[in-house]
């Protein structure tokens, strides 16, 4: 009879049994999603792939950049051009949750769509947005870039 000193304190089925959230500012899940610029985006996005295959219990929530982040070209003199154009986002659904938050002492609409699992492959994900015609245009621009250079967007 084999003995060992280390006791598992849960079953695998505890282990995949617990509820994840997972929160970040990007998830780069496919290109035709822009809204990531990098590492941090790829991290978030292959930890929703992973929960996806795993058929683990997480969900992810991030913004909806309307125009993500910037897109470069070159100059004719080979200087950085720096664009920013909208995104189509057609395969992200309604949920129809709309709430308020205060940002800057001002209430300001904020409202989630979602990413079905099977469009990706990835865990299921809600992007927020505050570019609604509820709200005056500073506070709609909230998620228009991500990382945005002014300093007060930035923030909120």
């Amino acid at each position: 009879m084999s003995f060992s000193p280390y006791k598992v304190p849960f079953t695998i089925q505890d282990q995949f049994s617990k509820s994840v959230a997972y929160f970040s500012m990007e998830f780069a899940l496919h290109q035709s999603l822009k809204i990531y610029s990098g590492g941090l985006g790829y991290l978030a996005g292959s930890h929703l792939r992973s929960a996806y295959e795993l058929q683990q219990n997480m969900v992810g929530t991030g913004i909806l950049w309307k125009f993500g982040y910037y897109d470069q070209a070159r100059n004719q003199d080979q200087t950085l051009n720096v664009t920013w154009h909208e995104k189509e986002y057609s395969f992200l659904e309604d949920t129809g949750i709309k709430f308020q938050v205060i940002i800057h002492e001002h209430p300001v609409w904020v409202k989630a769509l979602y990413l079905n699992p099977s469009t990706f492959k990835s865990a299921p994900l809600f992007l927020l947005t505050t570019d609604l015609p509820e709200n005056d245009y500073v506070s709609q621009t909230i998620t228009h870039r991500l990382y945005d250079a002014n300093v007060a967007t930035k923030v909120a």
